[in-house]
Formats: structure tokens, sequence, C-alpha cells
């Protein structure tokens, strides 16, 4: 029961994916075809507000609501992230949904979105297998 905040925290951010299209497929469809602003305007601004609120974070060291500090490391560059994003892409553009909105797809009744679903978990299970094989 002390978890039901986040249950509608959940629903919450369900209904704003469903309300601002970003679960159409259509919507996934425009933007990969470069046909419309829409989506773009919707991650972008996802991306300025998340720089914003990591320099926030730096600038003023702000900490958790526990008092534990925040910290971000260093990212170096890696091609196997290239090579994920590129699969990752391939994959949204396909299927006409990313792994966030998916639960939102399938609570608006496309219940065919459990393929990908049941595609992105077992894709997750095949790179859990094969990490340590891999180039990171």
């Amino acid at each position: 029961m002390k978890n039901i905040k986040y249950f509608f925290v959940g629903l919450l951010f369900g209904i704003m994916l469903i309300k601002s299209q970003v679960v159409s497929w259509f919507r996934i469809q425009e933007m990969f075809r470069l046909q419309a602003f829409h989506m773009y305007g919707i991650i972008g601004s996802a991306i300025i507000v998340g720089m914003i609120s990591v320099l926030i974070i730096k600038k003023f060291n702000i900490k958790t609501i526990h008092g534990e500090v925040i910290t971000i490391p260093l990212k170096t560059f890696n091609w196997g992230n290239v090579y994920g994003g590129l699969i990752f892409g391939l994959g949204w553009a396909i299927t006409g949904a990313c792994p966030g909105p998916l639960f939102a797809q399938i609570g608006s009744g496309f219940g065919v979105i459990a393929v990908t679903l049941l595609s992105a978990i077992a894709g997750t299970w095949v790179y859990g297998l094969l990490r340590d094989k891999l180039p990171h």
C-alpha cells in the first residue's frame, strides 16, 4: 500500500502519453518519415528539460530527498552505443512503439503490441546472455 503513489504517477504518465499522441503509431511513422515536427518537438523539449535539470543539479549541488549527493559520472564514447541506438531505432520504426509507451498502448486497447513487449523482453534476455561477448 505504501507504493500506491507510484501507481498513480504511472497512471498519470500513461494518460499524458496517450493525450499527447506519443504512443500513436501514426505519429511515430510520421516522425521516421520526416513528415511532421510533433514527435521531434516532444523529444527535443525532453532533452532541453533534462539538460537544464542536470545543469541545475550540478550548479547547486542538489541532493536527493534522502540527503544523498547526486553524482553524474563522465561518459566515454563507445561504438556499441551507436550500434545499439541504430537497432533500437530500427525496431522503433518497424513496430511503431518504443519501450516506454508499450504499456500505455496495450492499455489503450492495442493488444497486438503485446508481441512487441514480449520481443523487447526476449531481446533484453538475449543481451543478458551475450553481454560478456559483445563490445563495450
